[in-house]
C-alpha cells in the first residue's frame, strides 16, 4: 500500500511530458481519487494524510485548471508539507500529545524524550521540504520542478527515514 502513495505523482510526471501541466494536473486529481477508491476497496483505512492530500489536490488542481495558472498546483506540496509540520508540532505543544508516538507507538517502544525529538525533527523536515518545493518552483524551470516533485520528494522521504533510523540506532 505504501507504493500506492507515489503512483499519482508518477502518473502526473509521465502525463506532464506528453500533455503538459494542465492535463497532468487533471490526471493527478483523478489519480488521487482512484488512490482513495483502491484504499477503500482494499478495506484499508483512508488516513488523514491521504484525505488532506485528496482535498488539497482537488482544490489546488481545480484552481490551476480554472485560472490556467500552474502556481496553484506548485504550491500544493508546500501546503501539504506545512500542514503536516503544523499537525506534528500542534500535537506536541498544543494538544499535549505526540502524533508520531500515537501512530508508531505500538511498533516502537521509546522514551518520551526520544519521541519528542523525533516529532520535532519530522516537523522540521516537513517544513524544510515545503520551503524547498517553493525554491525549486520559483527558481527553476517547470520541467525541473516536475522532476523534483517525483525524485526530490521521494529522496527527501528516504533521507528522513535513514536519518531517523540512524538516530534510533
Amino acid at each position: 500500500m505504501q507504493l500506492l502513495e507515489f503512483v499519482p505523482i508518477l502518473v502526473f510526471v509521465i502525463v506532464y511530458y506528453f500533455k503538459g501541466i494542465f492535463v497532468a494536473t487533471a490526471v493527478l486529481m483523478a489519480a488521487v481519487a482512484v488512490q482513495i477508491g483502491i484504499t477503500v476497496l482494499a478495506k484499508k483505512p483512508v488516513t488523514k494524510q491521504l484525505q488532506v492530500t485528496f482535498w488539497l489536490t482537488l482544490g489546488f488542481g481545480s484552481l490551476t485548471l480554472l485560472f490556467q495558472d500552474r502556481t496553484f498546483i506548485q504550491w500544493k506540496p508546500t501546503i501539504l508539507n506545512w500542514l503536516l509540520a503544523i499537525a506534528l508540532i500542534g500535537s506536541q505543544f498544543v494538544a499535549g500529545g505526540n502524533l508520531l508516538k500515537r501512530m508508531l507507538g505500538a511498533q516502537l517502544v521509546l522514551p518520551d524524550g526520544v519521541w519528542r525529538r523525533l516529532n520535532v525533527g519530522w516537523a522540521l523536515g516537513f517544513f524544510v521540504a515545503g520551503a524547498l518545493n517553493l525554491v525549486v518552483a520559483y527558481r527553476f524551470s517547470e520541467a525541473f520542478w516536475v522532476n523534483y516533485k517525483l525524485i526530490g520528494g521521494f529522496a527527501i522521504t528516504l533521507f528522513y527515514i535513514a536519518l531517523t533510523l540512524a538516530y534510533l540506532a
